[in-house]
């Protein structure tokens, strides 16, 4: 992308501030964002948005690590109970809404024990919704598995939610510019 894709500038905000505005605006009672120690710019502006800042440490190899620092650092604010959840979206989707989030969180309180996939078409988006027990199950998982093993191992509650999901993500600058200047086609 040449620069941080989740600083690029998104209408009168960045691509972050966007995201993190549609988590804001939902029913999810803490947002945390998860930011490598060396992105002291990105680490700011989520403060600033007003989201709970977890600077890895060490810095994370994969994005499994990532999350799982994100999960400790809940484990310890919050001290989830068995019937609790936690969501999971990559901060590079800047068309993600309050409304896809708040349909996954009903979903995850009507299905207790299962993971929530949203799903457009039957492909698979973002927010999952995890039973907290599987926060457990994720530091379980071996080095050379993702977070997508915790959906072949467990019970998967998959909602189509069609056109209101939106699948694109930043991770080219045609990316960028489609979704900037047009409506989502992907």
């Amino acid at each position: 992308m040449g620069r941080p894709k989740l600083l690029l500038p998104w209408g009168a905000a960045t691509v972050i501030e966007q995201v993190l505005a549609a988590w804001q605006s939902s029913r999810v009672t803490r947002t945390v964002v998860t930011v490598h120690p060396d992105d002291t710019v990105l680490a700011e502006v989520c403060r600033n948005a007003g989201v709970d800042v977890v600077i890895t440490h060490p810095p994370p190899v994969d994005m499994k690590a990532s999350v799982l620092q994100g999960l400790d650092y809940l484990a310890t604010m919050d001290r989830p109970a068995l019937g609790d959840f936690w969501l999971l979206a990559p901060a590079d989707m800047p068309l993600v809404n309050a409304g896809v989030i708040n349909r996954v969180l009903d979903a995850a309180l009507a299905a207790p024990g299962e993971i929530v996939v949203p799903c457009r078409q039957g492909q698979r988006g973002h927010p999952v919704a995890f039973p907290w027990p599987l926060a457990d199950a994720a530091r379980r998982l071996s080095a050379d598995q993702g977070l997508n093993q915790l959906l072949a191992e467990h019970p998967v509650r998959r909602i189509e939610l069609g056109e209101q999901l939106s699948m694109a993500d930043l991770d080219t600058p045609d990316d960028y510019r489609r979704l900037r200047d047009g409506p989502d086609t992907a």
